[in-house]
């Protein structure tokens, strides 16, 4: 027993240490960013799903293959436009002729990391045929029920400003982003070295693998293990009931929303090296878990209302 326990700390030790180099690479790419790439991570670690809302030309492309990139996984990137088919994201089956049968040929969500660029340009159909790639990890076609690669993770982004011939994502859709975030200008300092440095794409191309798909799901793992108190719970659980009768909120946090947040702040807890949550991983994450989820009355922005839940409830 004794042996395997100080098995399981190295493995811990070396998968820490393989986690901090991906940070600090991915970082090296999306220069600037160091809360948005942590945030990455978190999705990354609890299992979920990002969305990035911005303006086009500040990185949402970049960080989604800068991730892929480090962590040795699989990528795929789909435009979305107004003409795009489920088909085009699940597949289709094919008669071949001289087998005598159908054949299905996988579509680009049979990979690890996929990127839905502009996701609100395409119809709710087309939206609505990652649902369940999103929430089961697995696609039904033709009758049968096809798991997708573990791991699975959707990068999607979308341009909040030019709405002309979009479709806004339903409630259901962004409650299947575990976080929403938004990238931002560069500061001084990382947009000269931006300018003065060598393409991203090139850089991207030549980073190597620090992770892969048996390690990322050790990780994941490690997040179920870490710590959260009773207070802790009764801290996410007072947040929850006060965004429900918080004035200028018209739809408050699900249950699940409460879970998302938990998951979440156990993967912020890990990444910053501690095997239990305390109060400020959920601060920290409580904005981008929460804003894409809450519905206000008529001008009430989720940014203002999640600030003012925060403000609301004490910590015990």
């Amino acid at each position: 027993m004794p042996a395997s326990t100080a098995s399981d700390a190295i493995l811990t030790d070396a998968l820490r240490a393989a986690l901090r180099d991906a940070q600090a690479q991915v970082n090296t790419l999306v220069l600037g960013k160091p809360q948005q790439v942590r945030l990455a991570f978190v999705a990354l670690l609890a299992d979920g799903h990002l969305l990035i809302e911005d303006l086009p030309g500040l990185g949402k492309t970049t960080l989604a293959h800068a991730m892929a990139a480090t962590l040795g996984l699989g990528f795929a990137r789909v435009q979305f436009t107004s003409d795009l088919l489920p088909a085009d994201i699940l597949g289709v089956s094919v008669y071949e002729a001289q087998a005598r049968r159908f054949e299905f040929h996988p579509g680009p969500v049979f990979t690890h990391v996929l990127l839905a660029d502009e996701i609100n340009r395409a119809p709710p159909r087309t939206q609505s045929a990652l649902l369940e790639a999103m929430a089961e990890h697995q696609v039904s076609l033709d009758g049968q029920t096809r798991s997708l690669p573990d791991p699975f993770l959707v990068i999607a982004t979308q341009n909040p400003v030019d709405l002309a011939g979009t479709y806004p994502l339903p409630d259901s859709q962004l409650d299947r982003f575990l976080l929403r975030l938004a990238l931002g200008y560069p500061d001084e300092a990382a947009e000269r070295a931006l300018l003065a440095g060598s393409d991203r794409r090139d850089l991207i191309a030549q980073a190597p693998a620090l992770l892969d798909a048996d390690r990322v799901i050790a990780l994941r793992r490690a997040v179920l293990g870490v710590h959260a108190s009773e207070p802790l719970l009764a801290y996410v659980q007072a947040l929850l009931a006060r965004s429900r009768k918080q004035p200028g909120i018209r739809v408050g946090l699900s249950p699940r929303a409460g879970l998302a947040l938990l998951r979440a702040a156990r993967a912020h807890a890990l990444l910053l090296g501690r095997d239990h949550v305390v109060p400020e991983d959920v601060q920290a994450l409580f904005p981008a878990v929460a804003e894409h989820r809450l519905v206000g009355d008529g001008d009430a922005q989720p940014a203002t209302l999640a600030k003012q839940i925060l403000h609301a409830v004490a910590v015990d």
